[in-house]
C-alpha cells in the first residue's frame, strides 16, 4: 500500500493518530481542570510506566487539554545531576507568556517576571551548562522574592505568584515535567514542599509529572506525604481492545481492513506495548499489498521490524552501557527467564555472576543513572525497557 498515506507513528514521545487505552486519564484531568479553575482542591498527578508506554505522548496530550483550557503551561525535561531552578524558570516563563498578553494589569505581569528572573538568576553556574535560554531581560530582577537561594522556599514564592496571576483570568497553570525520577533527591523534596503549599492555598496550578515505574517510591522517599499529595496514574500496555483500536481506526481513515488473525498476530508479536504496536503496524502498512491486511503480511513484515526495533529501540541502549553494565544486565535477562522479564534480586544477579553484591553495586547504580534498570523494592531490579531481556538473550544466544 502507499507509504505516504501510512497513518501509524513510531517516534518517541509522538503521538499516534488514535490515543488508544487512555481515555479515563485525559477524562479525570479534564475534571481537575475545571476544579483547579473553579477555586477547588485538587491533588497534582504523576505518570509512570515503561519506556515505550506513552508516557510522554500522554502527559503532552494533558498539556494540550490545559492549553485548550486557555492555561499557562510550560514543560521540562528533567537530567541526572542538574537543578531544576534553571528549566523551571524557563518552563513558567513559557507559561507565563502564553497568559500575559491576556491579562489588564501590565505592572502585574512585569512583576511576575522580575520575580521569575530572581528566581532564574539563583541558579548556580555548573547548573547553566547546555543551557542557551536567559530570563527577562526587560525587567530588573526583583529583590526579596524567590532569591534567597533556598530553592523550597523559592519555588513556594514562585508559583504562589504565578498561580495568582493566572487566578484573575480564572485559569491555572500547568508544569509538566517529564523524567520526573531524574531530579535529585534534594530538588525533589523542594518541588514536593512547594507543591504541599500550593494545595494548601488552593491555588491554581498543578504539576503534572511523568517518569519510570520506580518513581512513586522516589518521591515517597523524598516527602512521607507525597503519597497523598499526588494522584498516581500507572501508564500499562494496552488491552486487547485498545490495541485493536489502535490499529484499526487509523486505517479505517485510509479505507483499509485487518484479519481478525493479522490483528491476533500483531497483539502477540506486540504484547500490547503502544511504541512496538505502531512500529510494527507501520512496517505492515508498507509490506501489505492490499487491504484487508492479512496475518501473512504481518508475518513478512515482522522481521524488518524487530530489525528496526533491534537498532533504534533496544541497540542504542545497550551500547550506552559500559562492559560491566552489560555483563549485569545479561546476568539480570538469564535469571528474567520464564517471568516476563520482571524484577529479579540483586542477590541472584552476583550468584550468577560469582561475584559479592557489593562488588556490583558500581554497574548496577551506572544502570540505573542511565534509566536502563530500576529497583521498585530493596535488593530487587528490573529493565526500564519491556522485552529487554528478550533482546539480550537473542543478541547473546
Amino acid at each position: 500500500m502507499d507509504p505516504i498515506r501510512n497513518p501509524y507513528a513510531p517516534g518517541a514521545g509522538q503521538r499516534p493518530p488514535e490515543l488508544a487505552g487512555r481515555d479515563t486519564e485525559v477524562r479525570q484531568f479534564e475534571v481537575v481542570l475545571e476544579r483547579v479553575a473553579a477555586g477547588r482542591p485538587e491533588r497534582s498527578l504523576v505518570l509512570s510506566g515503561l519506556r515505550g508506554v506513552g508516557k510522554t505522548v500522554l502527559l503532552n496530550t494533558l498539556r494540550s487539554q490545559a492549553i485548550k483550557r486557555a492555561w499557562g503551561t510550560g514543560k521540562l525535561e528533567a537530567r541526572p545531576d542538574q537543578s531544576i531552578r534553571l528549566p523551571i524558570a524557563q518552563a513558567l516563563h513559557t507559561a507565563m507568556r502564553e497568559l500575559g498578553h491576556r491579562h489588564r494589569d501590565d505592572e502585574k505581569v512585569d512583576q511576575f517576571s522580575a520575580v521569575l528572573k530572581a528566581f532564574a538568576l539563583r541558579t548556580a553556574a555548573n547548573d547553566r551548562k547546555g543551557i542557551r535560554w536567559h530570563p527577562p531581560v526587560d525587567v530588573a530582577a526583583a529583590k526579596g522574592r524567590a532569591d534567597s537561594g533556598d530553592l523550597e522556599m523559592d519555588l513556594i514564592e514562585l508559583f504562589t505568584d504565578a498561580a495568582d496571576l493566572a487566578g484573575d483570568l480564572t485559569v491555572g497553570v500547568g508544569l509538566f515535567i517529564d523524567e520526573m525520577q531524574d531530579i535529585s533527591a534534594d530538588d525533589l523534596s523542594a518541588l514536593c514542599a512547594a507543591c504541599h503549599e500550593i494545595s494548601q492555598q488552593s491555588a491554581p496550578l498543578v504539576v503534572v509529572g511523568a517518569g519510570l515505574p520506580h518513581l512513586p517510591a522516589v518521591l515517597s522517599a523524598s516527602k512521607s506525604y507525597s503519597e497523598r499529595l499526588f494522584r498516581y496514574v500507572r501508564v500499562d500496555r494496552l488491552s486487547r481492545d485498545a490495541c485493536d483500536r489502535a490499529l484499526m481506526i487509523p486505517a479505517e481513515s485510509e479505507g483499509v481492513q485487518y484479519d481478525e488473525e493479522a490483528l491476533d498476530e500483531l497483539y502477540a508479536q506486540t504484547d500490547g506495548y503502544p511504541y512496538f504496536v505502531q512500529a510494527f503496524a507501520h512496517s505492515t502498512w508498507d509490506h501489505a499489498p492490499a487491504s484487508p491486511i492479512t496475518i501473512k503480511d504481518v508475518s513478512v513484515a515482522a522481521p524488518e521490524a524487530s530489525a528496526e526495533l533491534t537498532v533504534g529501540f533496544f541497540g542504542s541502549r545497550y551500547e550506552r552501557a559500559t562492559p560491566a553494565e552489560r555483563e549485569y544486565m545479561r546476568a539480570m535477562a538469564e535469571l528474567g527467564i520464564g517471568v516476563d522479564d520482571g524484577s529479579v534480586p540483586t542477590a541472584e544477579v552476583a550468584s550468577t555472576l560469582n561475584r559479592k553484591p557489593q562488588s556490583l553495586s558500581p554497574a548496577r547504580d551506572g544502570l540505573i543513572k542511565k534509566g536502563l534498570v530500576f529497583s521498585a523494592e530493596r535488593g530487587t531490579v528490573a529493565f526500564t525497557v519491556p522485552h529487554f531481556g528478550k533482546f539480550l538473550r537473542t543478541r547473546t544466544a
